[in-house]
C-alpha cells in the first residue's frame, strides 16, 4: 500500500467510524464533552486510543432513570470488545445501531458489500484489530435494534439532497486541508517509515499515526452535520431515541446506546432536551492499546 492509499484509507475510515476527538490540551469543560480521546505519557507518547461511557440519570416520579451512551470504534483491540460485552450485561436495553431492515441482527462474519465495510475490514488487517460485528454479541435478549432501515436511509438523504459520495468528499477534503496547514505533523516520511517497518512493530506504529489523524478529526467530521443536521447523524439519532422513549414508557430504567462516538454529542444535547437527563459520570475504556504491540490486545 502506498503512502497516498494508506492517507485515502485513514480519511475513510474515519468516515467509516463516525468518530470525534479533542485535542489533549483543550480546556476541562470542552473534554467533558467529549466521547473519543487520546491518552498520552508524561513524555507525550501515545499510550491509548479511549472511548467514553458518559452516564446521564434523573429521578421520574420516584424511579431513577439511567441512559449510558457508549461510544463505538468498529475496529478495535478485541479486549475493548470483551469488557463492552460485560458491561452491557448490566443493562435492562441496550440500543444498537445498525441501518438495516428492522429488528435485524449481526451475526459474526458477515460482510456487507459495500465500500466502507472493505475499508474497514481493510483497515482491520492492517493495524491488527478486530471488527464489532465479529466480537459483540447481538444475540443477546436485551439488544434492541434503534436505527433507520435502508429504505428510511435513502428517503432521508433524497429528501436532503444528500450522498455517501458528497459526505466523504467533503470529510476527505477537509482532511487535507488540515494536513495542509500543518504538514510536518503526519508527513509522508513517518508512514513510509511505518509501512516498511518490521512486521512486529508496523502494526502498532500505523496504528499511533492513525489515532494522531483523530486528534483533529472533531472539525473533519462537523462537515456531515451542517447547519441543518444530516441523515447519517441527526436523522439516524432521531430514530435511535425514538426507540429510547418507547423502552423507558415500557418501563425499563437502565438503557445504553451503543453507537458510533461521533453520534453523541448530538444526542447528549437531545437526551437533556427532550429526556431532562443531566450527565453524572464519565468512564473510559481502551479501545487502542498504543503502549505496546501486544498480540493479545487484538486476538
Amino acid at each position: 500500500m502506498s503512502v497516498k492509499q494508506f492517507r485515502t484509507s485513514v480519511a475513510a475510515i474515519c468516515l467509516a467510524c463516525f468518530v470525534s476527538s479533542v485535542l489533549a490540551d483543550q480546556p476541562a469543560d470542552k473534554a467533558e464533552q467529549d466521547f473519543l480521546r487520546l491518552r498520552r505519557s508524561e513524555a507525550n507518547e501515545l499510550v491509548a486510543l479511549e472511548t467514553a461511557i458518559a452516564s446521564y440519570q434523573k429521578t421520574d416520579q420516584g424511579e431513577q432513570i439511567l441512559v449510558d451512551l457508549i461510544g463505538a470504534v468498529h475496529i478495535a483491540d478485541k479486549r475493548y470488545y470483551d469488557e463492552l460485552n460485560k458491561a452491557f450485561e448490566t443493562y435492562d436495553i441496550v440500543l444498537y445501531e445498525l441501518v438495516a431492515p428492522r429488528n435485524t441482527t449481526p451475526t459474526p462474519g458477515a460482510r456487507s458489500a459495500n465500500p466502507v465495510s472493505f475499508l474497514q475490514l481493510t483497515m482491520k488487517n492492517i493495524l491488527s484489530l478486530q471488527f464489532q460485528l465479529d466480537c459483540i454479541d447481538y444475540s443477546k435478549k436485551n439488544f434492541v435494534h434503534a436505527d433507520m432501515t435502508p429504505e428510511e436511509f435513502a428517503e432521508s438523504m433524497d429528501q436532503r439532497g444528500e450522498s455517501m459520495m458528497q459526505m466523504f468528499l467533503r470529510m476527505f477534503g477537509q482532511s487535507i486541508a488540515m494536513q495542509s496547514r500543518d504538514p510536518a505533523r503526519n508527513g509522508d516520511a513517518q508512514l513510509f517509515a511505518a509501512l516498511f517497518a518490521k512486521p512486529e512493530v508496523r502494526a502498532l506504529s500505523l496504528k499511533r499515526i492513525m489515532a494522531e489523524q483523530f486528534e483533529d478529526m472533531e472539525a473533519a467530521t462537523a462537515v456531515l452535520d451542517g447547519p441543518e443536521g444530516s441523515t447519517i447523524v441527526t436523522e439516524r439519532n432521531k430514530a435511535a431515541l425514538r426507540v429510547l422513549k418507547q423502552q423507558l414508557e415500557a418501563g425499563h430504567a437502565r438503557i445504553a446506546i451503543f453507537y458510533g462516538a461521533a453520534h453523541l454529542p448530538d444526542m447528549e444535547e437531545r437526551l437533556a432536551a427532550d429526556f431532562q437527563l443531566k450527565r453524572t459520570g464519565t468512564k473510559w475504556l481502551t479501545a487502542w492499546d498504543l503502549s505496546t504491540d501486544d498480540p493479545a490486545a487484538s486476538e
